[in-house]
Order: C-alpha cells, then sequence, then structure tokens
C-alpha cells in the first residue's frame, strides 16, 4: 500500500457547507468548526483565505484551498475586508442553491481523529491552495453539475465526494511539494522497504530483515532510512502500527487481542503496553474515548 494513502485513511468530512447569498460582496464569513483540516472550494466566483499570521491567499474558480485547524480562518471577498464576519460552521445549516451572482462556495470540515499519523498534519502549511489546473478538476466539475441538478441528495453523498476531493488535492500537493519522507518512496533502496511495511505492518520484521529486503547492511538502511524519513525504521514501523491499531480500536468492534495481532503483536499485553507507551493511554481507555 502506498503510505500517503495510510495517512489519509483517517481523514472524514464531517459536514459540508453550499454557500449561500451572504456571498456577495461586501462578505466574510469565520469558519469556527475548530476542524483540524477544512477544505474551501469556489464552485462560482472567488475569495481569499486569511488564516493566522500568514498572507492572504487568492482561491478562484477551479483552485481548491486546505486550511489547517483547529484555529479559525476567514473566506473573504477581500484580503484586507474590515466587515464584521459572519460565523458559520460545516453542517449544512447555510445550504443553498447555486446563484448566479456572488460566489458559490464547497466547504467541508474535517475532525482528523488521533488514528492519523502527525507526520501529514506537520507537513502541512497554515493554508494551501492547489489551483485549477490540478487533477482533481473533472472531480469538481462533476459536484458543481450535481449540486446544480439538485441530485446528490444527503449530506452523506456530499461529505464522500468531498473526501475524495480533499485527498486528491492533498495527493497533488504533496506531489508538488514533496517531504523528506515522500519523497523515500522514489528512493531506489527505501522505496520497496516502506511499501513491504505498509502492505504488511503485522509482518515479523527486524532491521537485519529490512536491511536484506533493500540489498544493503542494516548500517547503511539504518542511516538513509533517518537520514530520508526523520525516524528509524523500527520506530516508523511501530508508529505505523499503532495508527493502524488506533484505526481498529475506533472503528470495529474488535477486542484488544485481536488488534494486537493485526499489527503485529503476540499478545494483548504486549500490544496494550507499547499502545501506552506511544499514545498515552491505553487501548481500552482509547476505545472508549472514540466511541464517546
Amino acid at each position: 500500500m502506498d503510505p500517503l494513502d495510510d495517512l489519509l485513511r483517517g481523514v472524514r468530512a464531517e459536514g459540508a457547507l453550499l454557500g449561500t447569498p451572504v456571498l456577495t460582496p461586501p462578505y466574510a464569513l469565520r469558519f469556527v468548526d475548530g476542524a483540524a483540516l477544512t477544505l474551501v472550494a469556489p464552485l462560482r466566483g472567488e475569495g481569499w483565505i486569511v488564516a493566522g499570521d500568514t498572507p492572504a491567499q487568492r482561491v478562484g474558480p477551479g483552485d481548491t484551498a486546505i486550511v489547517l485547524g483547529p484555529e479559525p480562518f476567514l473566506f473573504s471577498d477581500a484580503p484586507d475586508r474590515l466587515a464584521a464576519p459572519v460565523d458559520v460552521r460545516c453542517d449544512g445549516s447555510l445550504e443553498a442553491k447555486p446563484t448566479e451572482d456572488g460566489t458559490t462556495l464547497l466547504a467541508g470540515a474535517y475532525n482528523v481523529r488521533l488514528t492519523l499519523p502527525q507526520r501529514l498534519l506537520a507537513e502541512l502549511p497554515p493554508a494551501l491552495v492547489v489551483t485549477a489546473d490540478h487533477d482533481c478538476s473533472s472531480l469538481r466539475d462533476y459536484l458543481e453539475q450535481r449540486i446544480a441538478a439538485g441530485a446528490l441528495g444527503r449530506h452523506q453523498t456530499l461529505d464522500r465526494l468531498l473526501d475524495w476531493l480533499m485527498i486528491c488535492t492533498l495527493r497533488d500537493w504533496f506531489e508538488l511539494n514533496p517531504p523528506a519522507w515522500y519523497q523515500a518512496l522514489g528512493d531506489n533502496l527505501l522505496g520497496p522497504v516502506l511499501r513491504a511495511m505498509h502492505r504488511s505492518p503485522e509482518a515479523p520484521w527486524t532491521l537485519p530483515a529490512l536491511a536484506n529486503l533493500a540489498g544493503i547492511s542494516r548500517t547503511t538502511l539504518s542511516r538513509r532510512f533517518t537520514d530520508l524519513t526523520g525516524e528509524s525504521p523500527l520506530a516508523y514501523l511501530t508508529d505505523l502500527r499503532m495508527t493502524l491499531a488506533a484505526e481498529l480500536l475506533s472503528d470495529t468492534d474488535a477486542t484488544v487481542a485481536s488488534v494486537a495481532r493485526r499489527v503485529g503483536y503476540a499478545d494483548a499485553f504486549s500490544f496494550s503496553a507499547a499502545f501506552k507507551r506511544e499514545r498515552g493511554t491505553s487501548p481500552s481507555s482509547y476505545t472508549a474515548a472514540a466511541g464517546a
């Protein structure tokens, strides 16, 4: 499995917002979901993202923006809009059909759970914009057509389509701005090692086994792996296993023992100790908190 796919599995939209008559200039919307990630995509018209202390970024027709939370941010018709902002949430409460005038905005809030490795969030700027010529253009066109036709149905449908747009946009951005660990996928020696760990995280990987897979010494593997990913091979593997375990504990009725086996631990005791060491809480407590 592609390591980026593993990072993106925990991204799920929690709500969708379709632009409204308030998007006739002058306007300023303040998104207050407190979400880890928010996707903003003008289907008609344009606007400006103002997030934190960073310079305002223009988002034009066909562009897609992703804003890193949880702090509120503004979407306005001008980068220096001084009008009192209107607080909005991506819960569909402002749903309306697109109009001919003004800006029609599609947005989704992503309350990313602890299952998503911080490796992803740590690489994102406060706000990023992927321009209209990226690979997601056809998906955006489809979304606009379905919305204009009133054919999307319930918000669950819109949320899942937004998931695809979010994942596609993030993948495009990472390909244009590849961090060190993402570049490692293309490394002749480390690429097969990374894919093998993601394909079978439960396998009894050892440093000698991984070095043999790469066809290099353990010392060379450790040095090269750490230089490109910022972690040792076994530390990376542990993080991968704990991420998968957290997802299983959150989304299924699986027992701690069965999750332990799925992520490569011989028994529940050793898995629980490792999970608590890495996540700061026991598997059972994590499951209870996820279901609360």
